[in-house]
Protein backbone atom coordinates (compact mmCIF):
# COMPACT_ATOMS: atom_id res chain seq x y z
CA UNK A 1 0.00 0.00 0.00
CA UNK A 2 2.90 2.36 0.65
CA UNK A 3 3.58 2.78 -3.04
CA UNK A 4 0.05 4.09 -3.50
CA UNK A 5 0.60 6.87 -0.98
CA UNK A 6 3.91 8.37 -2.05
CA UNK A 7 4.45 11.96 -1.00
CA UNK A 8 4.98 14.06 -4.11
CA UNK A 9 7.99 16.37 -4.51
CA UNK A 10 9.29 15.22 -1.14
CA UNK A 11 13.01 15.67 -1.77
CA UNK A 12 12.36 19.03 -3.39
CA UNK A 13 10.46 20.29 -0.33
CA UNK A 14 13.19 19.05 2.00
CA UNK A 15 15.83 20.90 -0.03
CA UNK A 16 14.19 24.25 0.73
CA UNK A 17 14.33 23.48 4.46
CA UNK A 18 17.87 22.13 4.43
CA UNK A 19 19.64 25.15 5.91
CA UNK A 20 16.69 26.37 7.96
CA UNK A 21 16.72 26.21 11.76
CA UNK A 22 13.25 24.90 12.56
CA UNK A 23 11.55 25.19 15.92
CA UNK A 24 7.84 25.19 15.05
CA UNK A 25 6.52 23.64 11.83
CA UNK A 26 3.01 23.48 10.46
CA UNK A 27 1.70 20.91 7.95
CA UNK A 28 -1.79 22.06 6.99
CA UNK A 29 -2.61 18.97 4.90
CA UNK A 30 -0.72 16.20 6.67
CA UNK A 31 -2.48 13.35 4.84
CA UNK A 32 -0.81 10.05 5.64
CA UNK A 33 2.16 11.90 7.14
CA UNK A 34 4.78 11.31 4.44
CA UNK A 35 6.08 14.87 4.18
CA UNK A 36 5.80 15.32 7.95
CA UNK A 37 7.82 12.20 8.76
CA UNK A 38 10.59 13.24 6.37
CA UNK A 39 10.81 16.76 7.83
CA UNK A 40 10.84 15.46 11.40
CA UNK A 41 13.55 12.94 10.51
CA UNK A 42 15.71 15.58 8.83
CA UNK A 43 15.24 18.20 11.56
CA UNK A 44 15.53 16.71 15.05
CA UNK A 45 15.76 20.29 16.41
CA UNK A 46 12.03 20.79 15.81
CA UNK A 47 10.26 21.45 19.10
CA UNK A 48 6.66 21.56 17.90
CA UNK A 49 5.06 20.09 14.81
CA UNK A 50 1.38 20.79 14.19
CA UNK A 51 -0.26 18.30 11.82
CA UNK A 52 -3.62 19.40 10.41
CA UNK A 53 -6.12 17.61 8.21
CA UNK A 54 -9.88 17.82 7.81
CA UNK A 55 -10.08 14.15 6.77
CA UNK A 56 -10.41 11.95 9.84
CA UNK A 57 -9.23 8.84 7.96
CA UNK A 58 -6.06 10.59 6.83
CA UNK A 59 -5.43 11.91 10.33
CA UNK A 60 -5.60 8.40 11.77
CA UNK A 61 -2.98 7.23 9.28
CA UNK A 62 -0.78 10.20 10.14
CA UNK A 63 -1.07 9.48 13.87
CA UNK A 64 0.19 5.96 13.29
CA UNK A 65 3.03 7.02 11.00
CA UNK A 66 4.18 9.86 13.24
CA UNK A 67 3.88 7.94 16.49
CA UNK A 68 7.69 8.01 17.13
CA UNK A 69 7.59 11.80 17.50
CA UNK A 70 5.89 12.97 20.70
CA UNK A 71 6.33 16.60 19.65
CA UNK A 72 3.49 16.32 17.08
CA UNK A 73 0.11 17.92 17.79
CA UNK A 74 -2.73 16.58 15.63
CA UNK A 75 -5.64 18.83 14.66
CA UNK A 76 -8.72 17.86 12.70
CA UNK A 77 -9.84 21.02 10.94
CA UNK A 78 -9.99 22.82 7.62
CA UNK A 79 -6.85 24.87 7.05
CA UNK A 80 -9.07 27.86 6.30
CA UNK A 81 -9.30 28.17 10.09
CA UNK A 82 -5.54 28.72 10.44
CA UNK A 83 -5.80 31.60 12.90
CA UNK A 84 -7.96 29.59 15.30
CA UNK A 85 -5.78 26.49 14.89
CA UNK A 86 -2.69 28.42 15.99
CA UNK A 87 -4.59 30.19 18.77
CA UNK A 88 -5.75 26.85 20.18
CA UNK A 89 -2.17 25.56 19.98
CA UNK A 90 -0.84 28.71 21.71
CA UNK A 91 1.45 29.41 18.74
CA UNK A 92 2.06 32.93 17.44
CA UNK A 93 4.52 32.29 14.60
CA UNK A 94 6.02 29.33 12.77
CA UNK A 95 9.24 28.57 10.91
CA UNK A 96 7.84 26.56 8.00
CA UNK A 97 4.44 25.71 6.51
CA UNK A 98 3.48 23.15 3.88
CA UNK A 99 0.12 23.08 2.11
CA UNK A 100 -0.42 20.06 -0.18
CA UNK A 101 -3.59 20.83 -2.12
CA UNK A 102 -6.11 18.66 -3.87
CA UNK A 103 -7.38 15.13 -3.42
CA UNK A 104 -5.04 12.42 -2.13
CA UNK A 105 -4.49 8.93 -3.51
CA UNK A 106 -5.97 7.60 -0.27
CA UNK A 107 -9.24 9.35 -1.02
CA UNK A 108 -9.23 8.38 -4.69
CA UNK A 109 -8.59 4.73 -3.87
CA UNK A 110 -11.57 4.38 -1.53
CA UNK A 111 -14.80 3.83 -3.51
CA UNK A 112 -16.99 4.80 -0.55
CA UNK A 113 -15.62 8.35 -0.73
CA UNK A 114 -16.91 8.86 -4.29
CA UNK A 115 -13.91 10.86 -5.55
CA UNK A 116 -13.03 8.68 -8.56
CA UNK A 117 -15.04 7.86 -11.66
CA UNK A 118 -12.96 4.68 -11.97
CA UNK A 119 -14.63 3.14 -8.90
CA UNK A 120 -18.33 2.90 -8.17
CA UNK A 121 -19.39 4.50 -4.93
CA UNK A 122 -21.79 7.03 -3.43
CA UNK A 123 -21.71 10.59 -4.76
CA UNK A 124 -19.99 12.01 -1.71
CA UNK A 125 -16.64 13.74 -2.43
CA UNK A 126 -16.40 15.40 0.99
CA UNK A 127 -12.87 15.75 2.33
CA UNK A 128 -14.42 16.43 5.72
CA UNK A 129 -16.87 13.56 6.17
CA UNK A 130 -18.90 15.63 8.63
CA UNK A 131 -19.48 18.53 6.20
CA UNK A 132 -23.03 19.06 4.95
CA UNK A 133 -22.76 19.46 1.17
CA UNK A 134 -22.19 16.38 -1.01
CA UNK A 135 -21.82 15.82 -4.74
CA UNK A 136 -25.17 14.03 -4.65
CA UNK A 137 -26.86 17.20 -3.41
CA UNK A 138 -25.26 19.24 -6.20
CA UNK A 139 -26.09 16.97 -9.15
CA UNK A 140 -29.66 16.31 -7.99
CA UNK A 141 -30.73 19.76 -6.84
CA UNK A 142 -28.57 22.52 -8.30
CA UNK A 143 -29.95 24.29 -11.36
CA UNK A 144 -28.68 23.71 -14.89
CA UNK A 145 -27.05 27.13 -14.79
CA UNK A 146 -25.26 26.36 -11.50
CA UNK A 147 -24.09 22.97 -12.76
CA UNK A 148 -22.75 24.58 -15.92
CA UNK A 149 -20.81 27.09 -13.85
CA UNK A 150 -19.26 24.28 -11.78
CA UNK A 151 -18.17 22.34 -14.87
CA UNK A 152 -16.92 25.46 -16.67
CA UNK A 153 -15.19 27.34 -13.85
CA UNK A 154 -14.00 24.48 -11.65
CA UNK A 155 -13.68 21.61 -14.12
CA UNK A 156 -12.57 23.71 -17.11
CA UNK A 157 -14.74 21.36 -19.18
CA UNK A 158 -15.25 22.63 -22.73
CA UNK A 159 -18.59 20.86 -23.07
CA UNK A 160 -19.92 22.30 -19.81
CA UNK A 161 -23.26 23.35 -21.26
CA UNK A 162 -23.93 19.90 -22.68
CA UNK A 163 -22.83 18.19 -19.47
CA UNK A 164 -25.21 20.30 -17.38
CA UNK A 165 -28.10 19.70 -19.79
CA UNK A 166 -27.48 15.91 -19.79
CA UNK A 167 -27.59 15.76 -15.99
CA UNK A 168 -30.77 17.82 -15.70
CA UNK A 169 -32.48 15.64 -18.30
CA UNK A 170 -31.35 12.37 -16.70
CA UNK A 171 -32.38 13.30 -13.14
CA UNK A 172 -35.96 13.81 -14.32
CA UNK A 173 -36.08 10.03 -14.73
CA UNK A 174 -34.36 9.08 -11.46
CA UNK A 175 -32.19 10.63 -8.76
CA UNK A 176 -28.42 10.17 -8.96
CA UNK A 177 -27.04 8.03 -6.15
CA UNK A 178 -23.69 6.61 -7.31
CA UNK A 179 -20.72 7.55 -9.45
CA UNK A 180 -21.94 4.99 -11.99
CA UNK A 181 -25.27 6.82 -12.31
CA UNK A 182 -23.39 10.00 -13.16
CA UNK A 183 -21.13 8.32 -15.71
CA UNK A 184 -24.09 6.71 -17.47
CA UNK A 185 -25.92 10.04 -17.72
CA UNK A 186 -22.82 11.66 -19.25
CA UNK A 187 -22.11 8.83 -21.68
CA UNK A 188 -22.59 11.08 -24.75
CA UNK A 189 -19.48 13.02 -23.70
CA UNK A 190 -17.41 9.85 -24.02
CA UNK A 191 -17.39 10.01 -27.82
CA UNK A 192 -15.20 13.09 -27.72
CA UNK A 193 -12.60 11.71 -25.32
CA UNK A 194 -10.15 10.41 -27.97
CA UNK A 195 -9.57 13.94 -29.22
CA UNK A 196 -8.84 15.35 -25.75
CA UNK A 197 -5.99 15.49 -23.28
CA UNK A 198 -8.27 14.48 -20.40
CA UNK A 199 -11.04 11.96 -20.04
CA UNK A 200 -14.22 14.09 -19.76
CA UNK A 201 -15.10 12.46 -16.45
CA UNK A 202 -11.81 13.69 -14.98
CA UNK A 203 -12.88 17.31 -15.43
CA UNK A 204 -16.50 16.77 -14.39
CA UNK A 205 -15.44 15.03 -11.17
CA UNK A 206 -12.80 17.70 -10.55
CA UNK A 207 -15.40 20.43 -10.83
CA UNK A 208 -17.80 18.68 -8.47
CA UNK A 209 -15.07 17.98 -5.90
CA UNK A 210 -13.93 21.60 -5.89
CA UNK A 211 -17.51 22.79 -5.47
CA UNK A 212 -18.26 20.34 -2.63
CA UNK A 213 -15.19 21.38 -0.66
CA UNK A 214 -15.04 25.09 -1.65
CA UNK A 215 -11.41 24.42 -2.46
CA UNK A 216 -10.51 27.57 -4.38
CA UNK A 217 -12.16 29.90 -1.89
CA UNK A 218 -10.31 28.16 0.94
CA UNK A 219 -6.95 28.58 -0.83
CA UNK A 220 -7.56 32.31 -1.30
CA UNK A 221 -8.41 32.62 2.36
CA UNK A 222 -5.51 30.65 3.85
CA UNK A 223 -2.52 31.95 1.88
CA UNK A 224 -2.47 35.52 3.30
CA UNK A 225 -2.85 34.10 6.81
CA UNK A 226 -0.05 31.60 6.22
CA UNK A 227 2.32 34.38 5.12
CA UNK A 228 1.28 36.48 8.09
CA UNK A 229 2.11 33.85 10.72
CA UNK A 230 5.53 32.99 9.30
CA UNK A 231 8.48 34.40 11.22
CA UNK A 232 10.95 36.53 9.18
CA UNK A 233 13.00 34.06 7.15
CA UNK A 234 10.31 31.40 7.47
CA UNK A 235 9.41 29.17 4.52
CA UNK A 236 5.99 28.51 2.94
CA UNK A 237 5.55 25.77 0.35
CA UNK A 238 2.40 25.03 -1.63
CA UNK A 239 1.91 21.94 -3.81
CA UNK A 240 -0.91 22.20 -6.35
CA UNK A 241 -2.25 19.69 -8.85
CA UNK A 242 -4.20 21.67 -11.43
CA UNK A 243 -4.03 25.04 -13.13
CA UNK A 244 -6.84 26.64 -11.11
CA UNK A 245 -5.01 26.08 -7.83
CA UNK A 246 -1.60 27.01 -9.21
CA UNK A 247 -2.94 30.20 -10.77
CA UNK A 248 -4.26 31.43 -7.42
CA UNK A 249 -0.99 30.61 -5.65
CA UNK A 250 1.14 32.18 -8.38
CA UNK A 251 -0.79 35.46 -8.50
CA UNK A 252 -0.91 35.91 -4.74
CA UNK A 253 2.80 35.13 -4.33
CA UNK A 254 3.71 37.53 -7.14
CA UNK A 255 1.63 40.29 -5.56
CA UNK A 256 3.10 39.76 -2.10
CA UNK A 257 6.65 39.67 -3.49
CA UNK A 258 6.23 42.85 -5.54
CA UNK A 259 7.20 46.33 -4.38
CA UNK A 260 4.36 47.80 -6.45
CA UNK A 261 0.68 47.90 -5.60
CA UNK A 262 -1.29 47.23 -8.79
CA UNK A 263 -3.88 50.00 -9.09
CA UNK A 264 -4.61 49.87 -12.81
CA UNK A 265 -8.22 50.67 -11.99
CA UNK A 266 -7.09 54.10 -10.75
CA UNK A 267 -5.81 55.89 -13.85
CA UNK A 268 -3.10 53.30 -14.42
CA UNK A 269 -1.06 54.26 -11.36
CA UNK A 270 1.30 51.92 -9.54
CA UNK A 271 1.93 52.77 -5.90
CA UNK A 272 4.94 51.52 -4.00
CA UNK A 273 4.49 48.98 -1.21
CA UNK A 274 6.67 46.81 0.99
CA UNK A 275 7.01 43.23 -0.27
CA UNK A 276 6.15 40.66 2.39
CA UNK A 277 7.86 37.65 0.82
CA UNK A 278 10.73 36.64 -1.46
CA UNK A 279 10.04 34.16 -4.26
CA UNK A 280 12.32 31.12 -3.94
CA UNK A 281 10.75 29.56 -7.04
CA UNK A 282 10.31 31.93 -9.99
CA UNK A 283 8.82 28.95 -11.84
CA UNK A 284 7.13 26.03 -10.08
CA UNK A 285 9.21 22.98 -9.22
CA UNK A 286 7.90 19.87 -10.99
CA UNK A 287 8.58 16.18 -10.50
CA UNK A 288 11.57 14.48 -12.10
CA UNK A 289 10.94 11.71 -14.59
CA UNK A 290 12.00 9.06 -12.07
CA UNK A 291 9.33 10.20 -9.61
CA UNK A 292 6.68 10.32 -12.33
CA UNK A 293 7.51 6.73 -13.26
CA UNK A 294 7.09 5.63 -9.64
CA UNK A 295 4.08 7.84 -8.93
CA UNK A 296 2.09 8.99 -12.00
CA UNK A 297 0.05 11.38 -9.80
CA UNK A 298 3.16 13.53 -9.41
CA UNK A 299 3.06 14.40 -13.13
CA UNK A 300 0.72 17.32 -12.50
CA UNK A 301 2.23 18.46 -9.19
CA UNK A 302 3.75 21.94 -8.90
CA UNK A 303 5.62 23.27 -5.88
CA UNK A 304 5.95 27.01 -5.24
CA UNK A 305 8.02 28.20 -2.29
CA UNK A 306 8.47 31.63 -0.70
CA UNK A 307 10.45 33.10 2.19
CA UNK A 308 9.00 35.63 4.63
CA UNK A 309 10.84 38.96 4.58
Amino acid sequence: MESQHRSVLLEEWLSFLEDQPLSTVLDLTVGAGGHAAAVLEAHPEIERFIAVDQDQSALELAKERLKPWKKVTFVRDNFAHLSQILKDASVESVDAILIDLGVSSMQLDRPERGFSFLREGPLDMRMDQEAGLTAQEIVNHWSEEELGRVFRDYGEEKLWKRAARLLVQAREEKEFETTRDLIEALQPLERAKKKRDHHPMTLIFQGLRIAVNSELEVIRRVLPHAIEVLRPGGILGVISFHSLEDRIVKKLFQHEASDKQDTRGLAGLFLEKEPTIKLLTKKPVVAKEEEIQMNPRSRSAKLRVVEKR
